[in-house]
């Protein structure tokens, strides 16, 4: 029986071996590292030792502040931020519509892209703003113009929080120069779940409420995760390795009588949406896992409910569309070989699903 194939990575991806070191070391530093004892200060100092570590990895010349991952971090960015209002894309992920449920909603076009005049014009509105918008979208894939983008949101006086929970590090460069708040997560990275920062520009544009993390969050501090965080970012990344593989994916998919989400858009290279029409994401989820592969339908935090996606639907697909597609992510260890092994399968549920509709 073949080995399980895991293509889901965009929903988390196994924690790296020095990561898992990392973590078993600072189970030792077992003492809080607010306390003012020899050993709260020992924990204190490997905590800040990897917030530093942090920081580096991404190349980012600011605050960190830890969290319990890029969720809360955009809670804390959108909760504090010294702004009168919100404005998100209608294609953010849930975590930052619960966040902010009064915010402006921007549109996007049929790729998934920001609409800038719709953008501008939710900036016009006296006030002012704090703008949160994706790198990457978690479902598509789809990649934002963040220069772009920063531009008008600061040139209409606003600040901008970027989710980078799917971003590797070192950074996007564009996220590093031009954002005022970033969110990014470990398990993503090969690093712990359970953990993750919120990077700020500028603490004065953050109101703090007391506690821990320079009193902008409060809570004991997680040291054995920062230390497997800082880790897992201390290892080599390189996704546009994975951009050849997605590529092949892809085209075998457009050859096979299905759709590409947003092809030719600019998108991460490990992330890909693809709609069998005539089959159910649910039903399509059933027959790969029972292949021995492990796919999504859109965003870890909404795929189990199975409800349509808000996504897609800003982007124009009828609900009956959208419950066509499913979601298939890399990793470090994703190789054309795992690729292969997908398309073939997913020719076997296209022609099954050719036939049931005959």
């Amino acid at each position: 029986m073949a080995e399980r194939l895991y293509l889901d990575h965009a929903a988390t991806t196994p924690m790296l071996p020095v990561a898992i070191a990392a973590m078993a070391d600072g189970m030792a530093h077992w003492a809080n590292p607010s306390s003012p004892h020899a050993e709260g200060r020992a924990a204190r100092a490997a905590l800040e030792e990897a917030r530093g570590r942090i920081a580096s990895a991404y190349g980012w010349p600011g605050e960190v502040i830890l969290t319990s991952g890029a969720s809360e971090a955009l809670a804390i960015a959108l909760g504090r931020s010294v702004a009168d209002r919100w404005i998100i894309s209608a294609v953010e992920h849930d975590a930052v519509i619960r966040a902010a449920p009064d915010a402006a909603i921007v549109a996007v076009d049929a790729n998934g892209l920001i609409d800038l005049v719709s953008l501008r014009e939710a900036l016009a509105i006296a006030g002012g703003s704090v703008v949160a918008l994706q790198w990457a979208n978690s479902e598509t894939g789809v990649r934002q113009p963040i220069a772009t983008l920063a531009e008008i949101v600061h040139g209409a006086g606003g600040l901008l929080l970027v989710d980078a929970a799917q971003m590797p590090a070192p950074a996007d460069s564009a996220v590093i120069e031009h954002a005022d708040f970033i969110a990014v997560s470990a398990h993503k990275r090969g690093g712990p779940p359970g953990i993750g920062a919120l990077l700020v520009r500028d603490v004065a544009t953050l109101l703090p409420t007391g506690g821990q993390e320079r009193g902008y969050r409060a809570g004991t501090e997680n040291l054995p995760a920062a230390l497997g965080f800082a880790a897992a970012l201390g290892e080599p990344e390189s996704v546009e390795r994975l951009a050849p593989l997605r590529a092949k994916l892809d085209d075998a998919i457009g050859r096979s009588g299905g759709i590409v989400v947003a092809d030719g858009q600019p998108r991460h290279p490990a992330i890909g949406s693809y709609r069998l029409p005539g089959l159910p994401a649910a039903t399509q989820l059933i027959r790969f896992d029972m292949a021995g592969i492990a796919v999504s339908a859109g965003s870890a935090c909404s795929s189990g409910s199975m409800k349509p996606s808000h996504v897609l639907g800003a982007m124009g697909w009828s609900v009956e569309a959208s419950r066509e597609v499913v979601r298939v992510s890399f990793g470090r260890t994703t190789n054309m070989a795992d690729i292969d092994r997908f398309i073939a399968e997913w020719r076997t549920v296209s022609r099954s699903a050719r036939a049931f509709a005959a």
